[in-house]
């Protein structure tokens, strides 16, 4: 990986997207330090202390502790997200969403981030409101924070950042490299990984008996990574055979070929959207005075049996709509069939769409399976282990995946635009 970067910052074009891409960063981390007015940090600070096992701990996680410390950019890209899924789902619940995604071309594609966008500034207007209810029942606001205008400004500061950070993001996407939205939430991650190595160190010296603990998380974490890594370069190939055809006087095809297929098609992506999804109902809860400490709030936390099944439920469902929605077992039949190709075994048609689709439905469900249990695993052990919990393990299979992928598949595009440019100063 550091060979890759090292080799890509030595052409020009690629340093260049690579510089627009760390400099938009250092904003995002510098937005990440500036708080909003009219909030008392100390006692939010102290707040968010005893919620490193729940679900407003989880936003924080995912929005590098900008969440616990009330800045402009508290929300993260958490609006943004949301606003894909409702919009995502909707293309297929509506024709005319779903024809503009079909048929609409670069223009109807367009008009679906147009409407991604404004859906974003409606749900950051609401989980700013619903922040600012929560900041407000805790009595967490300054003594000024009192009033109509602090709460339009606490409100409108939250929701002004998401879609500044939405902006950020789109682009990262436009004028860098990679996904700016993954790469935002993998700095966000990362952002925790020093004060975190941190505080264990503090707590093996002051428990030195759970130094064995933190060997054993550290050993899982890299067998993690060492996995994630494997299933994410797997692929099933179909072999794929082309029958010989005369054009004029040359003849055409005959070659044998194969036909990849990803295990894992859909990335982080359905982490990402699950864990969003999940934390629904307990975000609702604690933005309801009377919910926010009861059981319905506490049923959802993170390390919690309710919330690994729905969570569990959530990835297996996500994976197999991006998988159907990334991979079109008919699309892709017929144009073996108009090319000449088909897979030994079947004939070209119908009998190749539905192998395709069985093939399909087997990895997806490998590949759900995967990050389920990765996902799901952190959570399992701190049910069963009190000092995995104050750890803050079930939140970890999470973060890892998410790091781990949006790195491997940056370095994927960097090493693409690599290769691009080498053919395109060969042809020169």
């Amino acid at each position: 990986m550091l060979q890759t970067i090292r080799n890509a910052w030595k052409i020009d074009d690629i340093r260049r997207k690579l510089i627009f891409m760390l400099f938009i960063l250092l904003l995002y981390r510098l937005g990440n330090a500036v708080p909003v007015p009219y909030v008392d940090l100390g006692k939010l600070s102290t707040y968010f202390d005893s919620l490193q096992n729940t679900v407003l701990g989880l936003y924080n996680v995912m929005s590098g502790s900008a969440f616990s410390r009330a800045t402009i950019f508290a929300l993260s890209i958490q609006p943004y997200i949301n606003a894909s899924i409702i919009i995502q789902l909707l293309t297929i619940a509506i024709p005319a969403l779903e024809r503009l995604q079909k048929e609409g071309g670069e223009e109807g594609k367009k008009k679906l981030e147009k409407i991604t966008r404004y859906s974003t500034l409606l749900i950051g207007l609401i989980q700013g409101f619903g922040y600012y209810i929560l900041i407000k029942n805790n009595g967490m606001l300054a003594p000024d924070g009192v009033g109509i205008w602090p709460a339009i400004v606490i409100i409108a500061s939250f929701t002004a950042g998401s879609c500044l950070l939405m902006w950020m993001g789109e682009q990262i996407t436009e004028f860098g490299i990679g996904n700016g939205i993954s790469i935002i939430l993998f700095v966000s991650i990362c952002s925790r990984f020093p004060n975190n190595l941190v505080q264990a160190v503090t707590k093996v010296q002051q428990d030195p008996s759970s130094l064995l603990l933190h060997i054993l998380l550290l050993l899982g974490v890299l067998l993690i990574i060492v996995l994630i890594v494997i299933v994410t370069q797997s692929e099933r190939r179909i072999p794929v055979q082309y029958a010989k055809r005369v054009v004029g006087r040359k003849m055409y095809g005959g070659q044998s070929t194969h036909l990849p297929m990803k295990v894992n098609m859909s990335g982080v992506l359905p982490i990402v959207f699950a864990q969003s999804i999940a934390s629904l109902p307990a975000t609702i809860a604690a933005f309801v005075p009377a919910w926010s400490n009861g059981w319905f709030i506490k049923a959802f936390n993170t390390n919690t049996w309710t919330y690994a099944v729905i969570y569990f439920l959530l990835i297996v469902f996500f994976a197999y709509f991006y998988s159907t929605i990334q991979f079109n077992p008919i699309e892709v039949a017929n144009n073996l069939k108009k090319n000449g190709g088909f897979i030994p075994g079947f004939r070209a048609g119908k009998p190749t769409s539905e192998f395709i689709q069985k093939v399909l439905t087997k990895i997806t469900l490998f590949g759900a399976l995967y990050l389920s249990v990765i996902a799901i695993a952190p959570i399992i052990i701190s049910l069963f282990s009190e000092t995995a919990r104050n750890q803050g393990i079930s939140l970890g299979g999470t973060s890892v995946i998410i790091v781990v992928g949006v790195a491997l598949d940056t370095m994927k595009q960097i090493e693409a635009q690599m290769l691009m440019r080498h053919y395109k100063g060969f042809l020169e």
